[in-house]
C-alpha cells in the first residue's frame, strides 16, 4: 500500500524536475528556431549573408582566446602563442578567421567545377572503377 505512496510522489517530482529544468531548455531551442527561420526568410535578398555565414563558419572553427592568469599578470593564449593584451589576441583570431574563410573562396570554383566532372554516377560506381580484379588478386 505504501509503495503506491512512494511511486506517486516519484511521478510527481519527475514532473517537476521536468517543468524546471526540461522545459525552458525547450522553450530556448524554439526561439533559436524561431530566429534562425526568420533570418533565413530575411537574407534571400541580402547580398552579403553568404559572407556573413561563411565568417561565422569560420569563427565556429577557430579556437577561442583563452585568459591565463598568473599572479598579478595576466596573458592571453591563442593558439599557443602568448599575447599581454586580449585585444592583440583577438586581432589575430580574427586574421585565422579571414584565412579560413578566404580559403573557402578560393576552394569554391574548384569544388563547384568538380560536381560537373563526375556525371550521375554514384560515389559506389566511381570508387569501383578504381579498382580491378585479376584472378583471386585485388589491384588499384
Amino acid at each position: 500500500m505504501l509503495t503506491n505512496v512512494y511511486w506517486a510522489c516519484a511521478f510527481v517530482l519527475v514532473c517537476l524536475g521536468f517543468y524546471r529544468f526540461v522545459l525552458p531548455a525547450l522553450k530556448r531551442f524554439d526561439a533559436e528556431n524561431v530566429q534562425r527561420i526568420a533570418r533565413q526568410s530575411t537574407e534571400t535578398a541580402d547580398p552579403a549573408a553568404h559572407f556573413r555565414h561563411a565568417l561565422e563558419a569560420a569563427d565556429e572553427q577557430v579556437e577561442a582566446v583563452q585568459e591565463i592568469r598568473t599572479g598579478v599578470t595576466v596573458q592571453y593564449l591563442f593558439e599557443t602563442q602568448l599575447y599581454f593584451s586580449r585585444a592583440d589576441a583577438e586581432e589575430a583570431r580574427a586574421e585565422r578567421v579571414g584565412v579560413i574563410a578566404r580559403r573557402f573562396y578560393q576552394e569554391l570554383p574548384e569544388a563547384l567545377a568538380g560536381g560537373r566532372g563526375r556525371g550521375r554516377m554514384s560515389a559506389r560506381e566511381r570508387a569501383s572503377q578504381k579498382w580491378h580484379r585479376r584472378g583471386d588478386e585485388t589491384i588499384h
